[in-house]
């Protein structure tokens, strides 16, 4: 991923040094198992740990010649620790370092995923509290429907964001397997006790049947459920950019000191980061996509994944954790409007209590086909004439016939309209 959307705790997760570190503690965890079974002697892994250092410019100068990655890191190895060397790699194939190593840096890159989930989740949390009695007008097709709560719309967000930490966390779990079981998987020349002596240690699970390779739909699961996060940040961050257009004006994201919407129109603030969410939770999609295609492999495996997963696994983490962190900023910094928020709501004059309105009339034993249309037609002529819907139907004599107009004043109570959102806020759990 470019340094762009990069941050620095992550990157280091997926560098080439601590690849190849993993690599080389599975080796050493190799030779401790051969010692513990008297097939080396003991001091052998002890002096591999103590002379053994990544030296990624040798292991590409050696790759150039041999054109083998995994070769060309043992070769490295060896050079540097000379004699003790001799038992490195035994009994192994290439895919027991590299799809163990890739398992053991998802878990790494795992557990700072988690960790921003978490703080977006507090994030959500906190600002639905805060606006969890601020009345603002829902929109279904876009058009005034009826009113929630500000808070209402971040608590549904967090909802769905815990949902999502959960799916991460099973994800993270099904992927918590290495294979140290040969070329083909059946332990020809290591056995099964040595795997489970190496996995145990990285704190993985062994792969109940390999073949070469671990199977890939265990890594197509995490990329799905990132790219599924990726889109419930897309789905947020839109949301944010309609609220955020001038005709609405209800949201904004944050636009910090000095900062400028435009290089031509000095008035503007654009909603950039929430727009560029939007553009790269699509990448993660793709790479979601190429993570599927990695699972149908030829026989015992090709290395037709190999390539692609170099791009899209680190890729995916990087995004992710730069998109949670962009966007739980937002959140934290947002701008709210009340006011803006209250001019859209007064903007429809009252004719969100429409349904409220008819049905008080099928209440009172009018049809419902009969109040539907007796109630369109006064919200009609007040959205046409500009009148308030409350002053519209006080004047109708056929409503007058059925209320009184202390009744019609309880019917246009927004209050009553919102009356269970305490009970929603209880039901998932967001308390003050």
């Amino acid at each position: 991923m470019i340094s762009r959307y990069t941050r620095k705790e992550m990157a280091e997760v997926w560098s080439g040094e601590k690849r190849f570190s993993w690599w080389l503690e599975i080796e050493i965890l190799l030779l401790e198992y051969l010692a513990s079974k008297g097939k080396i002697l003991p001091e052998v892994p002890r002096k591999v740990r103590e002379k053994a250092q990544i030296d990624i410019k040798r292991i590409r100068e050696l790759e150039k010649v041999n054109r083998h990655e995994v070769i060309a890191f043992v070769e490295s190895i060896i050079e540097q620790v000379g004699e003790e060397g001799k038992f490195i790699h035994f009994g192994l194939t290439s895919s027991d370092l590299m799809d163990t190593a890739l398992s053991c840096q998802i878990q790494e890159g795992g557990k700072l995923l988690l960790q921003d989930m978490d703080r977006l989740e507090n994030a959500l949390r906190e600002k639905a509290i805060q606006y969890k009695n601020l009345p603002m007008i829902g929109r279904t097709h876009g058009i005034h429907a009826e009113p929630i709560t500000l808070g209402l719309k971040f608590a549904r967000w967090w909802e769905e964001s815990k949902r999502n930490r959960e799916r991460l966390s099973q994800s993270l779990e099904n992927a918590r397997y290495g294979k140290i079981s040969g070329a083909v998987g059946t332990y020809s020349h290591l056995e099964p006790e040595g795997e489970e002596f190496i996995l145990s240690r990285l704190g993985l699970k062994v792969e109940p049947v390999s073949s070469q390779i671990l199977p890939r739909d265990r890594f197509a699961e995490v990329l799905l459920t990132i790219s599924l996060i990726a889109t419930s940040l897309e789905e947020f961050s839109l949301e944010i950019r309609h609220l955020q257009r001038s005709e609405v004006g209800e949201l904004e994201e944050p636009f910090t000191r000095g900062q400028k919407g435009s290089s031509a129109m000095p008035h503007k603030r654009n909603p950039i980061l929430s727009e560029r969410i939007c553009g790269l939770a699509r990448v993660l999609r793709g790479n979601a996509l190429v993570s599927l295609e990695n699972v149908p492999l030829w026989h015992e495996r090709d290395i037709s994944h190999s390539s692609a997963e170099r791009i899209i696994v680190p890729d995916s983490f990087i995004l992710l954790d730069y998109l949670l962190d962009k966007f739980t900023w937002i959140m934290e910094n947002l701008r709210v409007n009340e006011i803006k928020i209250a001019e859209n709501m007064e903007s429809c004059r009252g004719i969100y209590f429409s349904q409220n309105l008819m049905l008080k009339l099928v209440d009172k034993g009018m049809g419902r086909v009969e109040a539907y249309e007796t109630v369109q037609k006064l919200a009609m002529e007040s959205m046409e004439k500009g009148q308030s819907f409350l002053e519209r139907v006080k004047k109708s004599s056929e409503i007058r016939e059925i209320f009184t107009e202390q009744e019609v004043e309880e019917i246009f109570s927004l209050q009553n309209l919102l009356a269970n959102v305490d009970y929603i806020f209880d039901r998932i759990g967001i308390y003050e």
